[in-house]
């Protein structure tokens, strides 16, 4: 089994359905895989298309527990007043990444567009998310792979 770190670039959204009917929304993102979770930061007035450009980071294990190689990121509107409101979510099956990563040393995929869907699978907008993940390097090397530098020792 690999260790490793995925790390999640959300960039933006764009074509967000606004959920305020005063003002303007003020959207944030839940990031969740498995069963750890980030927030980013709130776009304070940035309604529909929200900039972040925030990095977070994961602890994975691959192959794991289960099959849930998913992340999904549920898009949230802050408000003041009431709870806040559901907008939407994206999800980004990661599976695949997480295997490349594991036989390559490292895998990415570039920041790209994905929907943005209501709880009724309505699409209402995309967002803009970059992945990489990152084995973690084994701690505990066999010392003949260095070229047998013991046997170098003349006393």
């Amino acid at each position: 089994m690999a260790i490793g770190t995925m790390e999640v670039l959300l960039v933006n959204a764009k074509g967000l359905g606004d959920t305020d009917f005063l003002g303007r929304m003020d959207p944030y993102v839940l990031i969740q895989f498995k069963s750890q979770e980030r927030k980013s930061s709130v776009a304070r007035g940035e309604g529909g298309s929200p900039a972040w450009n925030e990095k977070f980071t994961f602890r994975v294990e691959y192959p794991g527990e289960g099959d849930q190689y998913k992340l999904i990121l549920k898009i949230m509107d802050k408000d003041t007043f009431s709870a806040d409101d559901f907008i939407g979510q994206a999800t980004i099956y990661v599976k695949d990444l997480l295997a490349v990563g594991v036989e390559n040393g490292t895998a990415e995929l570039h920041p790209r567009k994905y929907s943005v869907v209501r709880t009724d699978q309505t699409y209402c907008g995309e967002i803009e998310v970059g992945v990489t993940f990152t084995p973690k390097v084994e701690e505990n090397y066999n010392e003949e792979e260095f070229g047998g530098w013991k046997q170098s020792h003349h006393y």
